[in-house]
């Protein structure tokens, strides 16, 4: 009896530990980006992600996929939200090639934001061009997704858009980094020490919805924060940034997705001069 009751308990705990990793697979993105592309009409393009596997399905039939277009008519405009909360600190960082995008890994604890008194950790960001989002149909030249993690692993972003202008500071301080590894196939690198407060956003006012990752596995009740305010980056940056796209479409973004139980809402201080 002993024995069966151990045999029980081993199952359980085998159970329970399958179940929590595959909740933490599934809010991650996909690191190994080779089984999808960006080329619409192709067969893995974003019309068929989620058709390739099963966890993949939000992809297809999710009611809350993200990008959308964020189009003043839709919005809700209110400062019950409240300043976003950044507490960010310098911290060692890799960066790795991952197939359509580059993305910047924050080791050791870059600091957090905080939601609706919930702490996100910053875990890496990544660039998109052109820009996923878009303003009242209007899309920008490169969109930066900083994705936090809460420590019971439900995922934020803040995402900021660029346009074609002067370079952007912080993606100076990695152009030497970028270089070499476009070419790389999965190949993670040591950056060394970056500050993730050089990130500038340039506004204090931003878009707030309940979406999506933006890549597989699509997984929902992501919670977005849109700076409202586009930023510059050069022509240079953004080309070396598409430069590690490794499919025929050479671009990462993906369309636009059908507003279905999406609600939107955008902050603004009470002092209406504030950016």
């Amino acid at each position: 009896m002993m024995k069966l009751r151990t045999q029980l308990l081993f199952c359980v705990f085998f159970l329970v530990i399958i179940a929590f990793s595959a909740s933490k697979i599934t809010c991650q993105e996909v690191e190994d980006e080779k089984e999808f592309t960006y080329v619409l009409g192709s067969e893995n393009g974003p019309e068929k992600w989620g058709e390739i596997h099963p966890e993949w399905a939000a992809c297809k039939s999710g009611e809350m996929q993200s990008p959308i277009d964020l189009i003043n008519e839709r919005v809700a405009v209110g400062t019950h939200l409240g300043k976003l909360k950044r507490s960010y600190k310098p911290t060692n960082t890799t960066i790795l090639n991952r197939g359509h995008d580059i993305m910047l890994r924050w080791v050791g604890g870059a600091g957090t934001i905080q939601i609706n008194n919930t702490e996100y950790e910053l875990k890496q960001c990544h660039w998109h061009s052109p820009s996923e989002h878009t303003f009242n149909g209007k899309r920008f030249a490169l969109e930066l997704h900083m994705v936090h993690e809460s420590a019971d692993k439900k995922v934020a972003v803040v995402g900021v858009t660029y346009k074609i202008g002067r370079p952007d500071t912080f993606l100076s301080e990695l152009m030497e980094h970028i270089g070499p590894i476009v070419f790389t196939d999965n190949e993670e690198r040591d950056v060394g020490v970056l500050d993730p407060r050089h990130i500038k956003m340039g506004s204090r006012k931003y878009y707030r919805y309940i979406g999506s990752l933006t890549v597989p596995p699509c997984t929902e009740n992501v919670v977005w924060t849109m700076v409202q305010k586009v930023r510059t980056v050069s022509r240079e940056q953004v080309g070396l940034l598409r430069a590690a796209v490794k499919d025929e479409s050479k671009t990462n973004a993906r369309p636009v997705q059908p507003i279905k139980k999406h609600s939107v809402h955008l902050y603004r201080p009470m002092d209406a001069g504030s950016n």
